[in-house]
C-alpha cells in the first residue's frame, strides 16, 4: 500500500516558506522602522563623535542600527549601516574641506571607509545572531571595529587619527584602560555595549543566552570602571617640574624672521619668555612660531641659547627652515649648550611639504614630538620605552580640531604614562598628566600671545601598553578573522537553543528559515 500524498498546503521539505502578502500598511511601517533606525543612529554618530563629541552618546550611537539588522533583512542592514555611519561621518566635513583643503574623493573615502567598515561588522553580527550565536555576535561588532582602525592607523597617513576611543577623552575612568589595552581597549568597550543590548532584545534569542550576553558586559563595564577609579586614586609618582606654554594664532601670519613682521615676533616672544615666573623649568612654544631660511636661522637659536643659558631655563621652539624644507623643534638646554634639533616624522598630507625626520629625541626624562607625530600610538611608545617621561610638543592645529586633537595627545600620555606639555597655536595650550587629567588649558586662535604655566609630575607611570604594544588590536584581528572564517565555513555545530530567530522584515515575512540564504549552516 503506497503512502498517501502530502496535501497541498504543507510546505516542501526544503523548509521554504509559502509566500506571504504584505499590506502597504505593513510595508509602510517597516520602511519608518529602518528610515528611523538609520536617522537616530546618524544623529547619535554626528554628535558622539567628531571634534567636539558628546561622549555618553557613542555609547547608544550603533544601537538603533543594530537593532535593526536583527530583525532586517542583509540588504536593509547593509543600506542603513553605510547610510548611517556615512551621514554620521559629516561631522568632520568642514574641516577637510575647509580648513584642510582635502581633495573631495579623499575626503569622500574618509566617510566612505568607516561606512563600509560598519556594514561589515553589522552583517556579521546578524548572520551570527541568525544562527543561533548572541555571544559571537556581540563580540564580533567591537572586535571587527578595531580591526579596522588599527589597520587604518598603520597603513593609512594619519594613524590612529579617527578612533572613537578620544571621545572618552574627558571620561576619565574609561579613559584609564588605555593604559591596558591603548585605546583600541576603550573602542572595544563602546562597541561592545550596544552589540550586547542588541542581542538581547533581538527576537529569538534564548533566555539563557540573554543572561550570559547581560552578565558579560556587565562585568565588563565593571571592570573598565573598577580599573580606572583604581588607577586615577594612585597619586602620580615623583617630582614635579615647572612648565609654561606660549602660543598665539598664526593663520596667515607666516612672517619670516628677516621681514619686519618677523622681527618683532622674534622679539616679543622673547620679551615674554623673558617675563616667565623665575621658577619656570621648562617653555615650550608652537610649531611654526619662527619662519626663517637656514642662512638667517641663527637670529633665532643665538637669542634663544642665550636666553635659556642666562635664566637656566629649557625652551622647546617650533622652527621651520624653508629652504632646507624641515620642520623643527629645537630644544635649547637651561644649562646651555648646543640645541638639539628633531625633525617632525609624520607630515598632514598636503599640507606640509616638509622633509620627514625618523629619530626620536629624548634628552634624559624629556621626550620632543611635533603635533602630528602623537597620532601615531607606536612613535609616543618609543619615546617612553627610550625613557620619556614628560613629553614636549610644540603644535598646530586649524582651530575646527582644537579639542580633538588635544585630547588625541592626553590620550597617549595615558597609554604610555607619561605627561603632556603640548603648545597648540590655531588650538589648545594643554598640560596633562600620566592618568590624563587637565592640568590647565586655554585657547589660542589670535594674533595675541596666550601664556599658560602649570607643574606637571615628571616621575611617569609604568604601563602595560608601553611593555606589550597593540597585543589587544592583534587579538580582535585574531577573533575577527575567526570569526568570519567560522560564518563563510558554516560555523554549524549542535545549533541548540535560541538558534532560529523569528524576525520579520519587507523582505522574509515569518519566522526565518533557509530559505534566507543565511540560515543555520
Amino acid at each position: 500500500m503506497h503512502p498517501p500524498s502530502l496535501p497541498a498546503a504543507v510546505p516542501p521539505a526544503s523548509g521554504a516558506l509559502p509566500p506571504v502578502a504584505r499590506t502597504p500598511v505593513a510595508v509602510a511601517v517597516a520602511v519608518a522602522v529602518a528610515v528611523a533606525a538609520v536617522t537616530v543612529s546618524a544623529l547619535l554618530l554626528f554628535f558622539g563623535t567628531g571634534l567636539t563629541p558628546l561622549p555618553w552618546l557613542t555609547w547608544a550611537a550603533p544601537l538603533p542600527v543594530l537593532l535593526l539588522a536583527s530583525r532586517a533583512s542583509a540588504p536593509v542592514a547593509s543600506v542603513a549601516a553605510f547610510v548611517a555611519w556615512g551621514a554620521g561621518g559629516l561631522n568632520l566635513w568642514d574641516l577637510q574641506r575647509d580648513r584642510l583643503a582635502v581633495p573631495l574623493p579623499v575626503a569622500l573615502l574618509s566617510v566612505v571607509l568607516p561606512a563600509l567598515l560598519a556594514v561589515v561588522a553589522v552583517l556579521l553580527f546578524r548572520l551570527l545572531l541568525r544562527r543561533g550565536r548572541p555571544v559571537p555576535a556581540v563580540a564580533s561588532v567591537p572586535a571587527v571595529w578595531v580591526s579596522g582602525e588599527y589597520l587604518v592607523s598603520v597603513l593609512g597617513p594619519d594613524g590612529a587619527l579617527w578612533s572613537l576611543a578620544y571621545t572618552q577623552a574627558d571620561v576619565l575612568p574609561v579613559l584609564q584602560l588605555a593604559s591596558l589595552t591603548g585605546g583600541w581597549g576603550i573602542t572595544f568597550t563602546l562597541m561592545t555595549v550596544p552589540a550586547a543590548v542588541a542581542a538581547i532584545l533581538a527576537p529569538g534569542t534564548a533566555r539563557r543566552a540573554r543572561l550570559r550576553v547581560g552578565l558579560t558586559a556587565l562585568v565588563l563595564l565593571v571592570a573598565v570602571a573598577g580599573y580606572g577609579t583604581v588607577r586615577l586614586a594612585t597619586p602620580p609618582a615623583g617630582p614635579h617640574r615647572n612648565v609654561a606654554l606660549l602660543a598665539a594664532g598664526l593663520r596667515g601670519d607666516w612672517a619670516s624672521v628677516d621681514t619686519p613682521r618677523g622681527t618683532e615676533k622674534l622679539r616679543d616672544m622673547l620679551a615674554r619668555l623673558r617675563a616667565l615666573p623665575r621658577e619656570t623649568d621648562v617653555a615650550v612654544l608652537a610649531e611654526g612660531a619662527f619662519i626663517t631660511a637656514a642662512a638667517d636661522l641663527p637670529r633665532i637659536t643665538g637669542p634663544l641659547s642665550e636666553l635659556a643659558r642666562e635664566r637656566r631655563m629649557g625652551i622647546v621652539a617650533g622652527v621651520i627652515i624653508t629652504d632646507a624644507r624641515r620642520n623643527t623643534a629645537m630644544f635649547f638646554p637651561g644649562g646651555g649648550g648646543e640645541p638639539q634639533i628633531y625633525l617632525k616624522r609624520h607630515m598632514v598630507p598636503g599640507v606640509e611639504p616638509y622633509e620627514p625626520g625618523d629619530q626620536v629625541l629624548v634628552a634624559g626624562d624629556t621626550g620632543v614630538a611635533i603635533c602630528k607625530d602623537l597620532d601615531f600610538p607606536a612613535l609616543a611608545r618609543e619615546n617612553r620605552r627610550n625613557g620619556a617621561t614628560v613629553m614636549l610638543v610644540p603644535s598646530l592645529d586649524f582651530e575646527l580640531d582644537a579639542w580633538q586633537h588635544s585630547r588625541i595627545a592626553v590620550t597617549r600620555g595615558v597609554e604610555n604614562g607619561f605627561a603632556v606639555v603640548r603648545t597648540g597655536a590655531d588650538g589648545n595650550l594643554t598640560v596633562s598628566g600620566p592618568y590624563g587629567r587637565v592640568l590647565a588649558e586655554r585657547t589660542a586662535v589670535g594674533r595675541a600671545v596666550v601664556t599658560v604655566t602649570a607643574a606637571v609630575p615628571s616621575g611617569g607611570a609604568g604601563t602595560l601598553y608601553t611593555g606589550w604594544g597593540d597585543w589587544f588590536a592583534w587579538s580582535c584581528l585574531a577573533v575577527t578573522a575567526a570569526l568570519a572564517g567560522w560564518t563563510l565555513l558554516g560555523g554549524n555545530g549542535r545549533p541548540g537553543r535560541g538558534r532560529a530567530l523569528a524576525v520579520t522584515s519587507p523582505d522574509t515575512p515569518g519566522p526565518a528559515g533557509p530559505h534566507d540564504g543565511d540560515g543555520p549552516g
